[in-house]
């Protein structure tokens, strides 16, 4: 078992490196339309039009489709014939580019009505609305070649190469950052720079999958056996999977949603948040999911229970291990961090307050969000798609809810909707717990809370620590960056080493285990 566990440290940190250095150019990116576009109305509409494709990518790239297909297809490796395999991916490509190219037409069409749904409060605000549909149809067949990438991710995953999946984002961030310096003055709306990068990107990162999977003996071809066994299995597991694995982000599509209706820039105050957190999700708990994935079907696929709901456990107290203090990070470094990303041009103090807000309320989740990607997998591993499907609607309304209470009865506004999404994320998470305790015979509470509490108690010194040494700046003016720097890389640093060193004095053992495998490596 310490060999699987192995297998997925080692391949969560290869999609976590990878995510790791797409997360640093989309920082980079993100600083490039703060200081172009601020948080204004043109932001806001960007924001809003690419929120439905970039909601497909994740929905689909990280979730329902690569956690709905890696189960059967490894089943498929593990026990059928090459020529069975083969068969599986080519129906899986035919079916997969159809539906996508209808899904595409679709939203180009009627991407008007699209808008009205998800920004209700454009309406009214003629320009506006305009502006976002037209961005919305641009960026729309980005939507088509993401499909297609999250199906190539599945099968390399499946065949044990993260690499080039976990690498190819930084092609749509490069993309991004590239088209608004070369165009910016060339377009009369100058934020339409945006939307040409964002497709170009997604072309790029697909046709960047292709050498790996010839590599592995892959090709595609039209099969139009939609009734093959495989492939219902695997619509079966999908259709539920779009909202079972994508709560977070469905709450994040809602928020905005709630956002239109509040004072302008309140979306994009969420969406720099949004981007905040999703740093150390990205590069830590949806890189442990998508690890284990692969193990976990393997394992279900032959009957190894036992061993499978100990990799579980494992990847979640490894997700919570480093998920926690990331949290507290955020938390007690919001200011700091925003200040130094984001604030220049037209990206003001007052932005960098009110995103501050978003993003205290979204970290209190943080650990929760990491810890459903890390169960979900599980119920995908066992082909049960229902649960996570049940318990997901079941927190989508309550998270409709508290976004009407926050916003209508507290003076939270736009805070308030990320505070319900960590609230809703949270729940999320208990309600895993208890459904996915018989299937396995018992989930360990005792250790995995105890595990919990050691990590939150090892991580608060580190906070503090952090926070006093970034509170000797002054993070209201704009510049001064050869001062902020220094001073916020010491307090993430020094905050860094008192985690490691209280987790090593508290035997942490998750602590252990990495340190372990870095002597096996050295």
């Amino acid at each position: 078992m310490m060999t699987e566990n192995r297998k997925i440290t080692k391949a969560a940190s290869t999609i976590g490196m990878g995510t790791l250095l797409s997360r640093i150019l989309g920082f980079l990116r993100d600083m490039v339309i703060a200081h172009f576009f601020g948080a204004g109305m043109a932001a806001d509409a960007f924001f809003v039009a690419f929120r439905i494709p970039n909601l497909w990518r994740r929905l689909v790239g990280e979730g329902s489709l690569t956690i709905s297909f890696i189960p059967v297809y490894t089943e498929y490796l593990h026990q059928r014939s090459e020529e069975e395999t083969k068969e599986v991916t080519h129906a899986a490509f035919t079916l997969m580019g159809l539906v996508l190219l209808l899904i595409t037409l679709f939203g180009i069409l009627f991407s008007p009505v699209l808008i009205q749904i998800i920004a209700p409060g454009f309406a009214g605000i003629p320009e506006k609305f305009q502006l976002t549909v037209m961005l919305n149809q641009i960026i729309f067949p980005y939507l088509f070649f993401m499909g297609l990438f999250a199906l190539c991710m599945g099968i390399l995953n499946s065949h044990r190469h993260f690499f080039a999946p976990a690498i190819a984002p930084i092609f749509l961030n490069i993309s991004i950052i590239l088209s608004v310096f070369l165009f910016y003055h060339f377009f009369q709306k100058p934020v339409m720079t945006l939307a040409i990068g964002v497709l170009a990107g997604g072309v790029i990162q697909l046709l960047f999958q292709i050498p790996f999977l010839w590599q592995k003996g892959i090709t595609f071809r039209f099969n139009f056996h939609f009734g093959h066994p495989a492939i219902r299995r695997i619509s079966a597991l999908m259709v539920p999977g779009l909202i079972g694995t994508g709560v977070y982000q469905l709450n994040v599509f809602i928020d905005t949603i709630f956002a239109s209706f509040l004072p302008g820039g309140s979306v994009s105050y969420l969406f720099f948040a949004d981007r905040l957190l999703e740093f150390p999700l990205g590069i830590f708990a949806i890189a442990i999911g998508m690890a284990s994935l692969p193990s976990l079907s393997g394992l279900a696929s032959q009957g190894k229970m036992e061993e499978l709901k100990e990799s579980l456990f494992f990847t979640f107290r490894l997700t919570s291990f480093i998920s926690i203090p990331a949290m507290t990070g955020l938390i007690a470094l919001k200011t700091p961090i925003i200040n130094l990303l984001f604030q220049r041009g037209l990206f003001d103090y007052t932005a960098t307050v009110m995103t501050a807000k978003a993003l205290l309320c979204y970290s209190i989740g943080l650990w929760a969000i990491a810890g459903v990607r890390t169960l979900v997998p599980a119920f995908y591993s066992l082909q049960d798609a229902w649960t996570p499907l049940k318990i997901g609607l079941i927190c989508l309304g309550a998270n409709v809810v508290l976004n009407a209470v926050f916003i209508f009865f507290t003076p939270l506004k736009h805070a308030g909707l990320a505070l319900a999404t960590s609230l809703s994320s949270i729940l999320n998470l208990i309600l895993l717990c208890k459904r996915l305790d018989p299937k396995l015979g018992g989930m360990e509470a005792s250790k995995n809370v105890k595990s919990l509490f050691r990590t939150l108690l090892c991580s608060l010194p580190m906070g503090f620590i952090a926070y006093l040494i970034c509170s000797m700046g002054d993070w209201s003016t704009t510049g001064n960056e050869t001062e902020k720097i220094p001073l916020l890389g010491a307090g993430i640093a020094i905050g860094l080493i008192v985690y490691v060193i209280i987790s090593y004095l508290a035997k942490n053992a998750e602590m252990v285990f990495l340190l372990k495998m870095l002597r096996k490596k050295r």
